[in-house]
């Protein structure tokens, strides 16, 4: 447990004329790790040594990207690349002491209110009447076409407590809860929007992650039967659909838009959504996180 008036105390010394003590000091905070985050980020504003708070202000970049850059290492060298796991790592960069648990609950209270009206001999299209009912009647989520590019849009946390997020925040959702009631339901990588996909029925469990190219295949059981837009509230559309739309915006029918992508896909999406938002925001210490974990992205590609 981190003691804040111990902590004042050794930020005071961070204009100390001797740079040995300064060093000290910023790696004994740096060891802290994640937890010391909030805190520092308290302090700062409040600092009237210029000096003091601009190594204050570099504290909090170092520590937060040297812990996000390694657990997303970490999360990349899962054999699973659990889509939940990799989400919490982002939301990491407004609440470094995330509650796990809390957005379990959340999940699960959706969860156990859609399957208490399931019944498993329903249709695919039955299904998602049901998913859409509890989705977007019960529960109330909805696309947030105000404040589209807000930064909050792109985070778990903040979308299950607001009910509102972008395209890819509502359909990453949708398809936890989904893929939670055996219902096959990924992401599909459009240009410009973030859908989803009904999966032709596995006849095994559990459900695939669609973590890697073999399993992306369409022998692998990856044909999709219709899509679903959960910022229109749970819309379901064709292929054709998607060809039309693709043309309205000149571009290519390439094949990878009309099959589920990987978990990898879809964070490198949430960063690059997350990128242009705090960009606008200009809050630099954010975004220099959010690049930290795109390099790691892009260094494993």
């Amino acid at each position: 447990m981190i003691n804040e008036k111990e902590l004042r105390s050794m930020l005071y010394l961070l204009d100390d004329e001797d740079y040995r003590v300064v060093e000290q000091i910023e790696v004994e905070i740096t060891a802290m790790g994640n937890e010391v985050i909030p805190f520092l980020e308290k302090i700062w504003p409040e600092e009237g040594n210029t000096g003091r708070q601009e190594r204050i202000i570099e504290l909090i970049k170092t520590i937060g990207q040297l812990s996000l850059a390694n657990s997303f290492k970490s999360w990349l060298d899962t054999e699973e690349q659990d889509l939940l796991d990799g989400l919490l790592i982002i939301n990491q960069i407004i609440e470094p002491n995330i509650d796990k648990q809390l957005i379990e609950n959340q999940l699960d209270k959706i969860k156990l209110d859609a399957w208490l009206e399931l019944n498993y001999d329903l249709t695919s299209f039955e299904k998602v009447k049901i998913l859409n009912h509890i989705f977007f009647d019960v529960h109330k989520f909805k696309g947030d076409t105000e404040d589209y590019h807000h930064s909050k849009n792109s985070f778990i946390s903040s979308v299950l407590e607001r009910k509102k997020g972008n395209p890819i925040s509502l359909a990453v959702i949708y398809s936890i809860v989904a893929q939670r009631l055996n219902i096959p339901i990924y992401g599909v990588n459009l240009p410009q929007h973030f859908v989803l996909g009904y999966v032709k029925e596995f006849d095994w469990f559990p459900l695939k992650n669609f973590n890697d190219e073999s399993s992306l295949s369409d022998e692998a059981g990856s044909e999709i039967m219709f899509y679903i837009n959960p910022f229109n509230n749970g819309l379901i559309f064709n292929h054709d659909n998607i060809h039309k739309f693709l043309k309205k915006l000149k571009l290519e029918s390439k094949e990878d838009y009309f099959k589920a992508c990987t978990n990898k896909s879809i964070l490198l999406r949430i960063l690059r959504n997350l990128e242009v938002s705090f960009g606008k925001e200009n809050n630099e210490i954010k975004l220099e996180q959010v690049k930290k974990l795109l390099n790691v992205l892009i260094a494993e590609d």
